[in-house]
């Protein structure tokens, strides 16, 4: 019971801003607490989702007004950490494009005028997507595709290699029964959510990750914890624009 509430603690600390506090004899690099931190990260989004949908309704005396506020407290909420990852990986992509050692530039801390023009695209199109859907009122369709998006995270996560320490520590922790029972669990909740055909947004979402691996492979020559940001905020959006056309 300790691994789980270390993992659960954990993964929050990690991927949100919530505040977490941890003793100093917790031990989170073990297999086990790592296995279920990255079993919960959909229950992040799950979270933070909520939070989105509160403040929304908070608001709803200005619901246009509302429905951007909420979406850009949700990049708050995460603490820009996905976002931060398309300014990396983009520069990183042009980097190498030059001759540049793509590895060196995605670490450095700076960042060039070719990843934030990257990530403003980005935010621009993922604000506007959950603006939509939070205005006309698709609030549990939302929480839906945070849920999917960190699923696709788990996938990559436990069908990848990464040039990452610590993201190989989670890949190597992961169990099979742990992905899938997350599948399952967090797949019944999107069911219960929205309905029995958007499921199909699951697979969809971990084929797009697959290409989108595939090609930042192709494109990088490795894998890392930035990766990982690009496809969590890349299915996002997709999705997003999938659901203002599905429903």
């Amino acid at each position: 019971m300790n691994n789980i509430i270390l993992g659960l603690k954990f993964v929050f600390s990690y991927f949100s801003i919530l505040p977490v506090s941890f003793k100093k004899d917790d031990d989170i690099s073990r297999k086990e607490v790592l296995n279920y931190t990255v079993f919960f990260l959909p229950f992040v989004g799950l979270v933070l989702g909520s939070f989105t949908i509160l403040l929304y309704s908070l608001l709803d005396s200005i619901p246009i007004l509302a429905a951007i506020i909420a979406t850009c407290v949700y990049f708050i909420l995460y603490g820009f950490i996905h976002t931060e990852a398309i300014l990396d990986v983009a520069d990183a992509i042009y980097a190498k494009h030059s001759g540049k050692d793509a590895y060196k530039i995605i670490k450095e801390p700076t960042v060039g005028a070719i990843g934030v023009l990257y990530s403003i695209i980005f935010v621009v199109l993922k604000i506007a997507g959950f603006s939509y859907l939070l205005y006309h009122d698709y609030l549990l369709e939302l929480v839906a595709i945070l849920i999917i998006s960190r699923l696709s995270v788990q996938f990559t996560i436990y069908f990848s290699r990464f040039k990452s320490p610590f993201v190989t520590m989670m890949s190597d922790s992961f169990k099979p029964k742990s992905f899938l029972t997350s599948i399952i669990f967090f797949g019944f909740l999107v069911f219960l959510f929205t309905n029995f055909s958007f499921l199909i947004f699951i697979p969809l979402a971990f084929l797009i990750a697959l290409f989108i691996t595939i090609f930042l492979k192709k494109a990088l020559g490795f894998l890392n914890g930035d990766v990982l940001g690009f496809i969590l905020e890349s299915i996002e959006i997709l999705l997003a624009l999938g659901v203002c056309f599905y429903v």
